[in-house]
């Protein structure tokens, strides 16, 4: 049988000019986007832009936007670590703002108003403050402020310092029927971690929120049951950064007392501990050894 030729393929239309010339805009415009948009957020952000002194003093006493007081006070603590002695002298006049909110703001803005306090070790007033704050009912806002004192070479919060090499346990505020457990030994939480909820006779149920970071080492009840008011029902291994932060503390005011627990931590006795730790664990041993000698 004869084989019928193959059929002609009509050519394809040309491209209209002007085609091209939109799609590159489109790319440009998008490619345009994801670097503006970044930039937009990092603006908003607490790190971003920089204030001047009204726009700083106008963001400390934004007390309606946490995240705006958080932001200046990010930005005070930069002018302090400033190179230029007149950009730390203009952080000087907000130091009456620092402490206020130090005495009368929410917990994440007093335990950042202790971190700046700590930044200037030359003020009194941010002494007398930060020993107030070791008595802050929020754990954070306790350690941040020992940890602060030790800028003023003050031992006072050396306690505190060392409960954050511990197992820390974490209760329920009042009694409850049944506890819901929501996380499991081994999960990594953080401050405001939702870990369980307390349900009550009258059908309400209440949240339990961590309020340190770290990892769930075991549930000291079982689950769905019944708990008594301020009951230790979790523990808490602490986490790698806050032990980190601790014996670079101790290095400075630890004594012999610290040293078994120490030369633990460095030897990896202590569970999963990070080999940074382990390492600053060992630099810390050395030096309180060094200043026993």
């Amino acid at each position: 049988m004869p084989v019928e030729p193959n059929p002609v393929q009509p050519n394809p239309a040309p491209a209209k000019p002007g085609l091209k010339r939109r799609w590159l805009f489109v790319i440009l415009a998008l490619t345009f986007l994801f670097v503006l948009m970044p930039f937009l957020f990092w603006q908003a952000t607490w790190f971003g832009k920089p204030l001047d002194n009204a726009q700083l003093a106008k963001s400390l006493n934004d007390r309606a936007d946490p995240r705006e007081v958080q932001h200046a006070l990010s930005q005070l603590a930069d002018r302090i670590l400033a190179p230029s002695p007149a950009m730390r002298d203009s952080a000087r006049e907000f130091y009456p703002q620092v402490v206020q909110i130090a005495q009368n703001g929410e917990d994440e803005l007093r335990l950042t108003a202790a971190w700046v306090m700590g930044q200037d070790n030359s003020v009194p007033g941010f002494h007398d403050e930060l020993l107030v704050l070791l008595r802050d009912s929020n754990p954070m806002v306790r350690r941040n402020a020992a940890l602060a004192l030790v800028r003023f070479h003050d031992a006072s919060g050396i306690a505190e310092i060392r409960s954050m090499l511990q197992p820390s346990s974490i209760a329920v505020p009042s009694q409850g029927t049944a506890l819901d457990e929501r996380l499991k030994p081994g999960d990594a939480i953080n401050p405001g971690t939702l870990v369980g909820r307390v349900e009550h006779g009258d059908r309400a149920i209440s949240e339990l929120r961590s309020q340190i970071p770290g990892t769930i080492d075991r549930w000291l009840v079982p689950d769905k049951s019944s708990v008594a008011p301020a009951q230790p029902v979790l523990l808490v291994d602490p986490s790698n950064d806050e032990m980190w932060e601790a014996l670079r503390a101790l290095y400075l005011i630890g004594d012999a007392q610290d040293l078994p627990m120490l030369d633990n931590i460095s030897h990896g006795a202590t569970g999963d501990v990070a080999l940074r730790v382990r390492q600053q664990a060992e630099v810390t041993a050395s030096a309180i050894r060094s200043r026993l000698k």
